[in-house]
């Protein structure tokens, strides 16, 4: 029975991670083509609490799940699709964490922007295009991770 309600934790919890994301890169993504300082530090303030509260309570509770489960269950580390879950995972928390930071510099940028009237720093943008880029290689890392543990390939 504890596996299964481990299952249904690790379930919602990816659904959590993975919608979170997505939502969260979809609203800073769109909020910075209106090119208005003041959608985009509102909406940078929203993002970084988000990210903070959501993504990076899920993203504990991924791994705590998941390798709970793989221990009940008595796979090896070295399975294939378990092996291949966890290098898609870590590849995904290498890229948040850098996209966090980013997250909260342009948070800042924005709201001096905003507070002293002025437009967006070049820096903004330098940290925008560095955050846009590193959230392909954690969406393709999740979709291939979603993949291994929905098929268990061998």
């Amino acid at each position: 029975m504890l596996y299964l309600w481990l299952k249904f934790i690790h379930v919602i919890s990816s659904t959590i991670l993975f919608g979170t994301g997505i939502g969260t890169a979809c609203n800073l993504f769109l909020a910075q083509k209106t090119k208005e300082v003041a959608i985009i530090s509102a909406t940078t303030r929203y993002v970084v609490t988000a990210d903070w509260i959501f993504t990076g309570s899920s993203g504990f509770v991924q791994a705590l799940t998941g390798l709970w489960m793989v221990f009940i269950a008595g796979y090896p580390l070295s399975t294939p699709w378990i092996m291949g879950s966890i290098i898609g995972y870590l590849i995904a928390a290498f890229c948040w964490f850098p996209v966090v930071y980013l997250q909260i510099k342009m948070r800042d940028l924005a709201q001096k922007a905003h507070d002293t009237q002025k437009p967006l720093p070049s820096q903004f943008h330098t940290y925008y295009r560095i955050w846009f880029w590193l959230g392909w290689p954690a969406f393709i890392s999740l979709v291939i991770v979603f993949y291994l543990m929905t098929n268990k390939p061998t």
